[in-house]
């Protein structure tokens, strides 16, 4: 059985590797010397080589090829959304190092169940690791240490004019027809203020319990005010109803594919009472994907079990550090 922080980990399997969070996470990866970043998908011909990383075909549906492909890993760095708690557990009962970049709730939900075969097996499975959850997370932290027993109010505002995949986009369209209030929030500039609109990111359930707060709430915005306040059409029931129809889901699907309306910079801001931190950028798959690598960097040096980024590391200097890699970070007059 691993030990904590007993050896780094050197062989790298990134499932889900070919869409924009795993190309940027095996991208980041491959530059540390004495890494085997392994970048796996069913599809493999289908998309671009990420330099540096080996091409292997994978089907994690399949618990035999799943089997074998884990053979020899130190690391599972998962991207998609393919029965995350089954090869989670596969992992980890292997002693291998887990980690997931998944905004789903439910799915959070199954993976923290894990947490006693984890600590049983000398793994470290790692949730929340992106931007939403993620660096959200981390900005709660230290919002919340510096104005305890207040509620959280976190902003994300996001590039619509930024391409992702299909998993995402679908993830994104069943959000709209869950949006539940909204509220103002200051964003860095260039942005300003802007309205938000509650939408079922996980961190605003997860936050109460890992830090001890009486509540959490995120809100999203577009950084075009035209497709947010369309946003808040979505939210109608008449509307959500319409959203989940076949026909109607595939051709928005299609649309949000092909259209892009907005640029790729994004922002999220955490306030809790009178503090606020923020961190921003451009293309939040380069943010989760490099924040993914940052903590794989970190597992040697972590405890076995199941937990979130707020959990596993110290907000300041994570933050610190992902931000050299050309993204801004705000923590006001955190201590640094």
């Amino acid at each position: 059985m691993k030990t904590p922080g007993s050896r780094a980990p050197r062989s790298i399997l990134v499932l889900g590797g070919y869409g924009a969070v795993g190309r940027e996470a095996a991208h980041a990866l491959a530059g540390h010397p004495g890494t085997n970043v392994i970048v796996a998908g069913r599809n493999p011909g289908k998309a671009p080589p990420v330099p540096g990383t080996t091409a292997r075909r994978v089907d994690a549906a399949d618990p035999a090829d799943l089997a074998r492909a884990l053979d020899g890993v130190d690391t599972v760095l998962m991207c998609a959304e393919i029965d995350n708690a089954r090869v989670a557990r596969a992992c980890v009962e292997r002693g291998i190092h887990y980690v997931d970049v998944t905004a789903s709730h439910p799915l959070l939900a199954a993976l923290q169940a894990l947490d006693e075969p984890a600590r049983e097996h000398g793994a470290t499975l790692a949730m929340s690791v992106g931007l939403i959850p993620g660096v959200t997370n981390l900005l709660a932290r230290v919002c919340a240490e510096r104005s305890p027993s207040t509620e959280l109010l976190i902003g994300a505002l996001l590039g619509s004019g930024e391409a992702h995949g299909p998993a995402a986009l679908a993830w994104t369209l069943d959000g709209l027809g869950r949006l539940d209030g909204s509220w103002t929030m200051n964003f860095p500039a260039p942005y300003g203020e802007r309205t938000v609109h509650r939408f079922p990111f996980s961190d605003q359930h997860t936050l109460p319990t890992t830090l001890d707060v009486p509540s959490a709430r995120t809100g999203l915005c577009l950084d075009s005010r035209l497709v947010t306040r369309l946003l808040s059409v979505a939210g109608r029931p008449a509307v959500a109803r319409l959203l989940h129809r076949p026909q109607v889901r595939r051709l928005l699907l299609s649309a949000l594919g092909t259209a892009h309306v907005g640029g790729d910079g994004f922002a999220v801001t955490v306030r809790c009472g009178a503090v606020q931190a923020s961190f921003t950028g451009r293309r939040q798959s380069l943010a989760t994907g490099r924040t993914a690598a940052l903590l794989i960097r970190h597992l040697p040096d972590l405890p076995p079990g199941a937990a979130h980024i707020e959990q596993l590391v110290d907000p300041v200097p994570f933050l610190t550090e992902l931000a050299t890699g050309g993204f801004a970070l705000d923590l006001g007059d955190a201590p640094a």
